[in-house]
């Protein structure tokens, strides 16, 4: 990115360039909000930054960084030595201080990250919290009742059909919210008998992942319903999934954030434990139990060969799931409707 202000450029002078601390900072986190990082997210980094912040001031007395050099990083390295007992704390300090470096190497300030050479305390990973399988069923029972239901507006249907292919896209083929935010409906490769998912939105080559079996037949339900509720809204897109209010579609994409909120209803109204990273949990144990290789798990996850399955392998007999439920409750619910229909 190229600084129009001849005062911040990189210049092989000797002279430090002048480096406001506080309004970049502000900038870093504003690039975070348009990445569609969470409100949660930004807050960490905010907080971990503020770290560094007051090291700066109890130190060396002030926010100047324009020589921030080697030796200095490693003087706050042995700082957060000394304040944080955890390595995991330790870390994401580290990490947060990395990439805001990245950020002012980005913008000319400097013209490599010394960030970079302060190793990171190793990272202990958190035992699986998967949703109960209970509360996965518990979860596609009120979207299809949700959509099925005679007091369920058109927006109400929708929504609810929406939801319904962001828990498939979740549970059934363990995307994140960043894979869901971004999803296109070119993304999506619908054969009847290896219907797959691809993603692009990653540092490594695209690649795809296997949706289940039921999932062409929803997604051309909601199709169906978002099609039409697209032209009442006056709008077009070619997100998989969107944004709206009660009454109409607002724009096409739904942030990771916003799939967050979702997720925090469904805990509200139904009591469940279930969030996006949780439910993506039990997609990986419910892998697991279908025996499928540790090399095609780590390929469907979009992780690096190096990362382990441990801790999933050794928590496995308290974790069961299947998919098997799916088709049959929205076969039900599918029925039910057409039933009444007759009827009327």
């Amino acid at each position: 990115m190229e600084l129009h202000n001849e005062t911040t450029q990189v210049t092989p002078s000797a002279t430090p360039v002048r480096v406001p601390l506080m309004p970049l900072q502000k900038e870093f986190f504003e690039g975070l909000k348009v990445l569609g990082r969470s409100a949660n997210t930004v807050k960490n980094y905010r907080t971990d930054l503020e770290c560094f912040n007051t090291y700066l001031r109890e130190k060396l007395n002030s926010v100047n960084i324009d020589d921030f050099d080697i030796p200095k990083v490693m003087e706050y390295g042995k700082y957060l030595e000394n304040r944080y007992s955890s390595d995991n704390s330790r870390r994401r300090r580290v990490q947060a201080l990395r990439i805001f470096f990245d950020f002012l190497v980005e913008k000319g300030y400097f013209s490599n990250n010394p960030v970079r050479k302060l190793p990171t305390s190793p990272k202990f990973l958190d035992i699986p919290r998967p949703t109960p399988f209970t509360d996965v069923k518990t979860l596609w029972v009120y979207l299809n009742e949700e959509e099925k239901s005679t007091k369920t507006s058109k927006m109400g249907k929708l929504l609810a059909k929406r939801n319904q292919v962001v828990m498939l896209l979740i549970y059934g083929s363990a995307l994140k919210v960043s894979d869901l935010a971004n999803l296109k409906n070119e993304h999506l490769f619908l054969d009847e008998e290896t219907p797959r998912v691809l993603i692009t939105n990653t540092r490594r080559d695209p690649y795809s992942v296997p949706l289940l079996k039921i999932f062409p037949k929803v997604f051309a339900e909601y199709q169906m319903l978002l099609e039409e509720m697209k032209k009442f809204s006056e709008i077009d897109f070619d997100d998989v999934l969107f944004n709206a209010n009660p009454y109409r579609i607002l724009s096409g994409g739904l942030s990771p954030r916003g799939l967050e909120v979702i997720f925090e209803e469904f805990r509200k109204k139904l009591m469940l434990q279930v969030t996006p990273k949780s439910l993506r949990q039990s997609a990986i144990f419910k892998w697991l139990h279908e025996k499928h290789p540790d090399n095609v798990l780590k390929e469907w996850l979009g992780v690096a060969p190096s990362y382990s399955l441990k801790l999933y392998k050794s928590h496995m007999e308290k974790h069961m799931f299947t998919d098997e439920f799916i088709e049959e409750i929205h076969t039900h619910y599918l029925t039910q409707n057409t039933s009444a229909q007759v009827m009327h």
